[in-house]
């Protein structure tokens, strides 16, 4: 497993992350009673394949729950990322302890502002951006970001200079202008998290997705794969371990793929 430094933050995280929100999926909800166990089997298996990134959401508290449990003895070798869609402070405050509560942590390594209708900024009414820096000032959460799918808004976060960490989807089809806010990413020193690397299921070629984070252009970013099987986990892991050679077929591979979808 490679690790990468998430920007401003300097968290060393795996370069492949773990998307814990798929954690209640209805390939996991399947198994009924023991869904739970199900879950907590995932997790350590990314844990023992050398991943020590996980994100989740606190619009997901079941995920946040099962991920709590899956973490307890090991909480302090790993990364926890979670998101809040609060419109103030007192949202704020409350999601961030309801969040805390489910992932049974005294701390949260990275919080995001999730899909906000605005970015929050210092002083102003809502009060979101102060609470974020009182947050971090007890040392409840560790670092702050957001989490959007406008890269509009994305743009304007990395340039703001106010947020450690931008998260936004990102795969092998996704149109050129992304690829803007990776290298504004990496200009800034903001980290740069990819949701959705297999485009919410549209890509199934996991290899190919996977070789794709893996090129130079791609080496800041940090794809959080939403794991539903302990087959789709195997395969992530065995081709992050077996990475696929980046040749002039790959690459062809890669273009025509996203031609196809676009």
């Amino acid at each position: 497993m490679d690790y990468i430094s998430l920007g401003k933050t300097k968290l060393l995280v795996s370069k492949t992350a773990f998307g814990a929100e798929s954690l209640d999926c209805k390939e996991i909800e399947a198994f009924g009673a023991e869904a739970d166990r199900k879950a907590w089997a995932l997790v350590h298996q990314a844990y023992s394949g050398g991943m020590n990134f996980f994100d989740t959401s606190h619009s997901k508290p079941v995920c946040e729950k099962r991920l709590g449990s899956a973490l307890r003895g090991i909480r302090h070798n790993v990364f926890i990322a979670t998101k809040s869609s609060a419109q103030n402070s007192r949202e704020l405050r409350l999601d961030i302890q309801e969040s805390l509560d489910c992932l049974q942590s005294k701390t949260v390594d990275l919080f995001q502002l999730e899909n906000p209708l605005f970015i929050p900024r210092p002083n102003e009414q809502d009060g979101l951006y102060n609470e974020l820096l009182a947050q971090k000032e007890k040392g409840i959460i560790r670092h702050f970001g957001v989490a959007t799918e406008n890269l509009d808004m994305a743009r304007e976060v990395i340039q703001s200079d106010l947020y450690e960490v931008v998260q936004f989807p990102f795969s092998m089809i996704s149109p050129d202008e992304v690829y803007e806010i990776v290298h504004l990413c990496e200009e800034n020193d903001v980290g740069c998290v990819a949701m959705q690397p297999l485009n919410g299921g549209i890509v199934n070629d996991i290899p190919l997705a996977l070789g794709f984070f893996m090129q130079e252009k791609c080496e800041n970013v940090v794809p959080v794969w939403g794991i539903h099987t302990q087959e789709e986990l195997q395969q992530i892991l065995y081709f992050n371990d077996h990475q696929p050679v980046i040749d002039k077929k790959f690459v062809d591979d890669l273009e025509m793929q996203k031609m196809f979808f676009n």
